[in-house]
């Protein structure tokens, strides 16, 4: 080899040497500094037994009882348990983004000589972590903390911060009925000048029981529950105004929920565009949510069942329509001892099943235009329902009940229709000669 190419050669390699070094060093490095993260706490959630929250003008005492949390102080309160559980979670795995001074002996350039947030938090087994939060960091992406009995200051993430930092409107819980919806017996509505209830069945079906006995729409029931289950006060108004807009208002509606533990009421007021709430479970006048209003000022008819058959999606085993007798053998459905054909049928069952009313009549009239009886729940229910038609409306009755339907002409017609349209089923093909 020449030496001019035993030149480049070495220097070639000691270049490769170095960048191998360099990155074997850099590598080394980064794995060093994954493993050096500064915990600050390390709490877990479960063994939070009480956090005292300081402030210059404030201090807030959260305790566990037993699975819930109360707020003692400044008034004994019921905590929100969502925002009292992101707190013990930022507790659980607290890190310090940076340690700004491992032994400091001046507190005052942080903020911490006289902090503007402390939070004691006292565990289970009686020990307890003292944390203060002192000023901002020069980026506003930080805060300045330390914990007592530790020399060194920290900075930690601004939305660690937030989490702890809870003024008692965010701490305390807003729901104004805390009912069990699981167990649920009944839900009383006095609106619109009428007294409403509503019951469950035997199959666990919300029923109306007053004024009479009538049908109910489940899912329409389900939701005024789910309204009263989600009320919550509005803490941006403060409580003198709500007195005064509640006192003034008018009455929309009174509700009252049964559960195995009592009743629990919730009465609301209208005052312009705002709704105003006073519970029987909360002590104070609240505003409410414009949806939870609306959601208490519905009459009987948004309540009742608009369905005419109840068989829903089970299909029944037998039916009789228009004086036509149809029973379900196996997978085939039979008129007599004719096969029928399976789709006419289906199409006819899908007609019945979604008959709806339009909306409710006191009286009805005219000649029987169509009946139609449908047996389902493996033979425990039979639903016989009568159409009249008078000029060109539509009404409806089932057996039993003193409800008046009315429907929209073409939905009769296109049952007729389907009614008309049922046929045998089509002979099989011949086997075909070998």
């Amino acid at each position: 080899m020449k030496p001019n190419g035993l030149l480049v050669a070495v220097g070639l390699m000691v270049v490769l040497g170095g960048l191998t070094w360099w990155s074997n060093k850099r590598q080394a490095s980064a794995g060093k500094s994954a493993d050096t993260t500064t915990k600050v706490l390390s709490i877990p959630a479960d063994q939070v037994q009480e956090i005292r929250i300081k402030r210059p003008d404030q201090t807030i005492d959260l305790k566990r009882d037993s699975s819930k949390w109360q707020i003692t102080q400044p008034q004994p309160l019921p905590a929100d348990s969502d925002t009292v559980s992101s707190m013990t979670t930022t507790l659980s795995g607290l890190n310090a983004d940076t340690v700004v001074e491992a032994k400091a002996t001046d507190l005052a350039p942080y903020g911490l000589h006289k902090p503007t947030l402390e939070l004691e938090i006292v565990k289970k087994d009686g020990k307890t972590d003292d944390l203060m939060i002192g000023d901002e960091t020069p980026t506003a992406s930080g805060s300045y903390a330390k914990l007592a009995g530790d020399p060194r200051v920290f900075t930690i993430a601004s939305y660690n911060k937030t989490s702890l930092d809870k003024p008692l409107n965010d701490l305390r819980d807003k729901h104004l009925l805390t009912f069990d919806s699981g167990k649920l017996t009944r839900v009383d509505l006095e609106v619109k000048g009428a007294t409403l209830e509503f019951g469950k069945n035997n199959q666990n079906e919300w029923q109306i029981l007053k004024p009479h006995p009538l049908r109910a729409d489940g899912s329409q029931v389900d939701t005024l529950v789910n309204n009263l289950k989600d009320a919550k006060m509005d803490l941006s108004e403060d409580q003198k105004a709500s007195t005064s807009a509640y006192g003034s208002g008018t009455k929309v509606a009174t509700a009252t929920v049964t559960d195995s533990s009592g009743n629990q009421t919730l009465e609301v007021h209208k005052k312009g565009d705002n709704y105003y709430g006073k519970s029987s479970v909360v002590v104070g006048l609240f505003k409410v949510s414009a949806d939870t209003g609306k959601g208490l000022d519905k009459g009987l008819d948004d309540f009742r069942n608009k369905k005419l058959f109840d068989f829903g999606y089970s299909d029944p085993s037998q039916m009789v329509v228009q004086g036509v007798a149809y029973t379900k053998s196996g997978d085939k459905w039979m008129a007599g001892a004719k096969t029928m054909d399976n789709t006419t049928v289906q199409n006819l069952i899908d007609k019945l099943r979604d008959l709806t009313a339009t909306k409710f009549a006191e009286t009805g009239g005219g000649t029987k235009d169509f009946e139609a009886a449908v047996t389902s729940n493996g033979g425990k229910r039979t639903e016989k329902v009568t159409i009249t038609k008078q000029g060109d409306q539509y009404f409806a009755n089932r057996e039993n009940e003193t409800g008046i339907y009315v429907l929209e002409k073409m939905a009769v017609e296109d049952l007729q229709k389907a009614a008309s349209g049922v046929k045998e089923a089509a002979a099989p093909a011949p086997a075909k000669k070998k």
